[in-house]
């Protein structure tokens, strides 16, 4: 079976991004570190890093190599929680260790990484054959910052 790795090219601080991570995410861990021991456009031997690592079994690499591109929207991490315990947990940790909330259970971490952070439960509702209580559902999400399972599960039931 093939492996699929999403690569994260930080600019500096990999290892405190990654640290921070696997200690947020269950089920999370570093399972490697490395220097890339050669000359390379970023810098001299061992001036590169490379860590391998998994969130809740999902593999990454982080590759600490200076500036290149900054970290923007086009790519997310979604983390699809099962409690309002545990999105508030994450996400109060993202906000606690300098990210900035953004809209739709969206937010950026202090190192500029893209996280969604949203109920499992978000999906079933927009995916829902009544199409009025997936728009209902939707709309809410909208309208919210850091997202909310009973309120969205009162619009979806349309209850008033």
């Amino acid at each position: 079976m093939p492996r699929i790795v999403s690569h994260l090219w930080f600019a500096k601080n990999a290892r405190e991004a990654v640290d921070f991570y696997v200690s947020l995410i269950p089920n999370s861990a570093i399972s490697g570190e490395t220097s890339v021991p050669a000359e390379t456009p970023s810098g001299p031997p061992g001036s590169v890093k490379v860590i391998e690592f998994t969130l809740d079994e999902q593999n990454f690499i982080a590759l600490e190599a200076g500036p290149l591109d900054p970290f923007n929207h086009a790519f997310s991490i979604l983390v699809e929680c099962d409690s309002q315990e545990e999105i508030d947990r994450i996400w109060n940790a993202f906000l606690a260790h300098g990210g900035e909330a953004e809209q739709c259970g969206w937010l950026k971490d202090r190192w500029g990484l893209s996280w969604q952070i949203a109920p499992r439960v978000l999906g079933e509702m927009m995916s829902s054959p009544d199409r009025d209580r997936a728009k209902r559902a939707t709309e809410a999400m909208l309208g919210m910052v850091k997202l909310d399972i009973a309120a969205l599960e009162h619009a979806f039931g349309g209850t008033h």
